[in-house]
């Protein structure tokens, strides 16, 4: 039997396994920062399905590997969610792990738990295949990337030592392959006023009134940022603004805009706080702020809020394995896309330049969202791309 048919049927005969493994993830609620019940549960898991290595880093990280090639090959899930919000917007318990009608049901089941149960799965395929191959596999199910995107990675590059030749990211695709997104950054504004008494308030300058001003500009510069041929446009939203003055009866003295920039191909963060800076003018100086929350281990490691721009070319090898891996698997290659939103590719190729592409089970319009589900023909799906991408990354190599 060809290794394609075996993997192909491993991962059908174990989709209950993966579908019972991503039941027992989501009942454990894993904000960003409180991975710790959910991490103990995924090395209880991960040493059932027999891989070589299972430990946990400094920042709570947990990194497994199938293999011992002299090359790395990762493959991440992060592992914390956001929260459920309104509970009136969903028709069961977000955090009910049900296995129904050929669905998982809950919080993090697209976003992204779900590549993590079909990583766990994939890792026992190759270990009862045999896998011995050219790549160290390694499975990284990682931490706090709601909250910071790319920082567990910047960690495992820069304070573990692990520096893959390749990465996949599990992040929901529809089970597409994506080879790219926009980055980010964020901006805060403080704009400083003169407080009066709210009976005269031509006596004073009102930090609102600047705030207010300024968003109305940034507005206008949205419609006018640049696009690129495959990333698409950039963006500007004011996503949050607070004030502060002596009484609810005094004009306000500070004002604080937060901004969600998003960056296309060409910008950087240099020319994104330039342009604001130009519209906005001297009364305030944008900044970028640092993420410096502290871990489930204790451990506080800082970053700045500014996540780079990547893309590989379709024409790479990596892209180009994958591809092969969805034909040879599936019968038709999977369509080559882009995520809208951000993921830890930011850090691994943004920042590090190691290529990356992503393949993941659900669709990423349920991240997120309420009643979010993933079906379990796209968990076993998404368990053989991962157990056959090395055999054809390495052949396409060759």
């Amino acid at each position: 039997m060809k290794i394609s048919e075996t993997i192909r049927s491993k991962a059908r005969e174990y989709s209950r396994f993966t579908a019972e493994n991503l039941s027992e993830i989501i009942r454990i609620p894993s904000p960003s920062g409180e991975e710790k019940a959910v991490i103990e549960k995924l090395q209880k898991q991960c040493r059932k399905a027999g891989f070589d290595g299972v430990r946990v880093d400094g920042l709570g990280n947990l990194i497994t590997r199938i293999g011992a090639g002299p090359r790395k090959l990762a493959i991440d899930a992060h592992i914390d969610t956001v929260g459920p919000g309104d509970l009136e917007q969903w028709e069961f318990h977000p955090f009910c792990g049900d296995i129904r009608e050929g669905m998982v049901l809950g919080r993090g089941t697209v976003d992204q738990s779900g590549g993590a149960a079909a990583m766990i799965t994939a890792g026992r395929i190759l270990k009862e295949t045999g896998y011995d191959g050219e790549f160290s596999i390694y499975f990284t199910f990682t931490v706090m990337e709601e909250d910071c995107d790319g920082l567990c990675w910047n960690y495992l590059i820069e304070r573990e030592g692990l520096v893959p030749d390749f990465a996949v990211s599990t992040e929901p695709t529809n089970l597409n392959l994506y080879r790219g997104h926009r980055g980010r950054m964020e901006i805060e504004c403080r704009f400083h006023g003169l407080s009066c008494h709210g009976s005269a308030p031509e006596r004073g300058e009102n930090a609102i009134y600047m705030a207010s001003r300024a968003a109305l500009e940034i507005e206008k510069l949205d419609d006018h940022l640049p696009a690129d041929n495959f990333l698409g446009k950039g963006s500007a939203a004011v996503t949050f603004i607070e004030s502060e003055s002596p009484s609810l009866c005094a004009v306000p003295d500070l004002c604080k805009i937060h901004i969600d920039r998003r960056l296309t191909q060409g910008e950087s963060k240099e020319s994104a706080l330039a342009e604001l800076f130009e519209i906005i003018g001297p009364k305030t100086e944008p900044t970028v702020p640092v993420y410096n929350k502290e871990s489930y281990t204790g451990l506080v490691f800082e970053q700045e809020k500014y996540f780079p721009t990547w893309a590989i070319p379709e024409a790479s090898p990596l892209v180009r394995a994958g591809a092969a891996t969805g034909e040879i698997l599936f019968g038709a290659p999977p369509k080559i896309g882009k995520w809208t939103f951000s993921t830890n590719g930011v850090a691994i190729c943004g920042k590090h330049g190691i290529p990356t592409i992503g393949f993941g089970p659900g669709n990423e319009k349920f991240a997120h969202a309420p009643n979010e589900a993933v079906p379990i023909e796209h968990l076993a799906r998404a368990s053989a791309f991962y157990a056959m991408l090395p055999y054809v990354l390495e052949k396409l190599e060759m």
